[in-house]
């Protein structure tokens, strides 16, 4: 495998200059790949409500910035000490791990002690460094460790994953983070027991991703949860067994009637809705657990009552990433989607790199599921 290093020398990329300012494409300079990174040429990349979250300001990442963190594309340089990956490889992005610490060398690099500063706040490499610069004025990079909003991006090798040519762009780009995300939190989290009946709170890509997890194990009974229709048709076509209207029902109550009373055994809460993770923990049979996917804003709690945690017996469970290592999960879900056990295709709308603000309109109204931008339409 070859170890060229070339400066790719420049790129378009969309810039967030301040807190709830849109998308605006530039020109940048980027810079070449440091040794054991690798520069990409993305093909697509899909857009999650952590992109739209750090736009926001709800998470601390500093701007201006490029986001961005479900890139795929082809390697065109790698760097001097990079050994497994090769020009020309396609390779879907995901997160970024020191790969040196207790959990990186236990295959959890999730839980990676550097996690933070690589992914969430840090704005570029580990070092400080950004790739990306602005006419002399440094533009943070590195978001979720690659800072895909961008026609070529820098990452760093281990936190790419080769994967085939014959697959979709638009189906791939969303396995580094959503789709992971949703399926691990039930098959690798929760992993609920034959006959376990489960519930699913916010019927986005995370959460219609976790219901399709859902499908893979023993669960008998899948409630989708959600507060949009046609998301709701979706999520009964995917494999939900009932589907609660959170804008019209109590949902509570209609989980109660649903499990005649009993509670669900199982629920993943993928909305970051603090009432929503609120109902998902009272709504919990005994012994049950609720696995805690989406977050509300940064710095803001949610509750439960402790007596009733501690009487019966309830678990509630964080996951990051949910709990996947990219490199053994994404092979699998390129598996089970040949296999069409895993529609990824059900979920995602695909929008011109150009049309990036209307695409997280689409997503923040709720009427598109999985935005994914194609780059090469830019």
């Amino acid at each position: 495998m070859t170890t060229e290093t070339i400066d790719t020398g420049f790129t378009t990329a969309a810039v967030v200059k301040a807190q709830g300012e849109p998308f605006v494409l530039r020109d940048l300079q980027l810079g070449p790949p440091h040794e054991d990174e690798v520069t990409i040429e993305l093909e697509a990349c899909g857009m999650c409500r952590a992109d739209l979250a750090a736009q926001a300001g709800s998470i601390p990442f500093p701007l201006p910035g490029v986001l961005g963190h479900e890139g795929v594309g082809r390697i065109v340089a790698v760097g001097a000490a990079v050994r497994e990956r090769s020009v020309g490889e396609r390779v879907v992005v995901s997160f970024s791990a020191c790969g040196r610490c207790d959990a990186c060398l236990d295959a959890a690099p999730a839980y990676c002690q550097a996690w933070p500063p690589l992914n969430l706040v840090g704005g570029g490499r580990g070092d400080g460094s950004t790739s990306l610069c602005d006419h002399g004025h440094a533009v943070h990079s590195h978001f979720f460790g690659q800072s895909s909003f961008s026609r070529r991006i820098v990452a760093a090798a281990r936190a790419v994953v080769p994967v085939p040519d014959d697959i979709p762009a638009a189906v791939l780009a969303p396995l580094g983070c959503g789709i992971q995300t949703g399926v691990s939190a039930a098959v690798n989290v929760l992993r609920p027991r034959a006959g376990d009946r489960v519930a699913v709170f916010g019927a986005g890509a995370v959460g219609l991703s976790a219901l399709m997890g859902l499908g893979l194990t023993g669960a008998t009974e899948i409630i989708a949860i959600d507060v949009h229709p046609h998301r709701l048709a979706l999520a009964r076509e995917l494999g939900a067994t009932a589907v609660i209207d959170a804008a019209r029902e109590d949902v509570e109550a209609a989980l109660q009637r649903l499990t005649g009373g009993a509670g669900v055994d199982g629920a993943i809460e993928t909305s970051g809705n603090p009432a929503a993770l609120k109902s998902s923990i009272r709504m919990l049979a005994s012994a049950g657990t609720c696995v805690v996917v989406g977050v509300p804003a940064h710095g803001e709690a949610g509750q439960f009552d402790v007596i009733d945690v501690v009487a019966r017996g309830l678990r509630i469970v964080g996951t990051n990433q949910g709990d996947a290592n990219p490199r053994v999960m994404i092979p699998r879900l390129i598996e089970l989607y040949r296999s069409g056990r895993l529609p990824i295709e059900r979920l995602v709308t695909t929008f011109a790199f150009r049309d990036i603000n209307a695409a997280a309109a689409a997503s923040l109204d709720g009427s598109v599921i999985k935005p994914v931008l194609l780059m090469r339409d830019a």
